[in-house]
């Protein structure tokens, strides 16, 4: 099923090296590692140091199996605790292939001992979606320790392989003990009933979610600064451009299996097909026509590219999400096209899109410095549609979201400045 995104990833062309290669930091700046600090498994300055691996892209496709369940997971429990249980999940998966695009961003995953790293990480990963459907169930010890061993275990092998005098190390030492603290409350969420599994794991997010906007503070181990991460920023864009366009395609694959699966292709399901499409395409046309050049030149023209990673990163947690929902929408149109538009599945449908809109419109404005304000316009719109659009045919819904998203890519990407894909 993922054999076609693949390919097509493997060949995107290579970044461009003034692209890749970040500006030279200010005087009096610790942005830049001295080369004397150049470990073995660090990337090496130059253009090729700083793409998109092989390894990396593989991860990515094995990674989104953890999102697909995660996604299914919500699909059947369309209530208020199964989206909070999705939340937690959906927070704890992003987080798994942050901390990993951080670790690839400084270290080669060319590197062997590396990449087996990384392998070990995919096989935990995938492990971690099996477990998924029942993570508040019978499956929730072994989704919380696939998940700690797959946290803790890949900042202890960059604690171990660094030297301790190695600019990187402390930072590292900072993020395993965060790592810890929170492996804490995974396993105890793990072994504790279904009702306390909640808030455990909630706590568990938090600590590795929040810790690094206080510089991963330790009592005896200090804090780290951003204008200490060293990152390449074309490099972290594209990574984070690679992950929307795989979950874009897994929404397009989802919608496909639906229609498979249906019996009858009546104009109902074939127009529920071309409206989900149309949207896929409307999400992509946002992201890609508007942000995604003015992004990259943002953070490597930045005197603190780490913090603006970091912010990168902050947001597309909310925009892939965006996502995920609008998938799970889709899948209720294609499942129920003229049943009324009521209660949680017109929640859904319209919470999707007004997510990924607000997630690309903070982007933009931190890329940018500009509010887009078709893009506000088209948030308020959309919530305007759903409130209006109650109990509407979830085909009149869906079609209403969707003319609304393309309307606002159009007129965003015909705004002065707006970059090309």
């Amino acid at each position: 099923m993922h054999e076609s995104l693949y390919m097509a990833l493997r060949h995107r062309p290579p970044a461009a090296p003034e692209r890749a290669t970040p500006p030279a930091p200010p005087e009096g700046a610790t942005m830049a590692i001295p080369a004397s600090s150049l470990h073995p498994l660090m990337r090496q300055p130059g253009p090729d140091g700083t793409r998109v691996t092989n390894e990396e892209l593989f991860f990515d496709l094995a990674y989104v199996f953890l999102v697909t369940q995660i996604s299914h997971g919500l699909l059947h429990h369309l209530n208020w605790m199964g989206g909070v249980q999705t939340l937690i999940l959906w927070f704890a998966a992003w987080l798994g292939w942050q901390y990993t695009g951080w670790v690839t961003n400084w270290f080669d995953p060319r590197v062997p001992a590396l990449r087996g790293v990384m392998f070990v990480t995919m096989a935990l990963a995938v492990v971690c979606g099996a477990a998924a459907p029942e993570a508040f169930g019978p499956r929730g010890l072994a989704f919380a320790l696939c998940y700690t061993v797959m946290q803790v275990g890949r900042s202890a092998f960059i604690v171990c392989s660094l030297p301790a005098r190695h600019p990187l190390a402390p930072n590292y030492r900072r993020i395993l003990g965060w790592g810890v603290i929170a492996a804490v409350f995974w396993i105890a969420g793990g072994l504790a009933a279904p009702g306390p599994r909640v808030p455990l794991w909630a706590v568990g997010v938090a600590c590795e979610y929040v810790s690094p906007m206080f510089g991963f503070w330790l009592p005896g181990l200090g804090r780290s600064r951003t204008t200490e991460w060293t990152i390449a920023g074309g490099h972290l864009v594209e990574r984070c451009q690679l992950f929307v366009i795989v979950a874009l395609g897994e929404t397009i694959m989802a919608s496909g299996l639906s229609l498979a699966k249906n019996p009858d292709w009546s104009v109902w399901e074939l127009g529920g097909f071309g409206t989900g499409f149309l949207c896929t395409i409307a999400m992509w046309w946002l992201y890609f026509g508007t942000s995604s050049a003015e992004a990259e030149h943002s953070i490597t023209s930045s005197a603190d590219p780490g913090r603006m990673g970091a912010y990168f990163h902050y947001l597309h947690v909310v925009l892939v999400a965006g996502i995920i929902v609008t998938a799970v929408g889709m899948d209720i149109l294609l499942e129920e096209p003229a049943e009324p538009a009521t209660g949680a599945p017109a929640l859904v449908l319209t919470l999707g899109p007004v997510l990924y809109l607000v997630a690309s419109t903070v982007y933009r404005w931190v890329a940018t410095c500009r509010i887009a304000r078709a893009q506000v316009a088209g948030a308020g719109v959309l919530v305007v549609a759903g409130i209006a659009g109650h109990a509407l045919p979830m085909w009149q819904l869906a079609l209403v979201d969707t003319a609304i998203l393309l309307a606002t890519s159009l007129l965003s990407a015909s705004r002065p400045g707006a970059a090309g894909p």
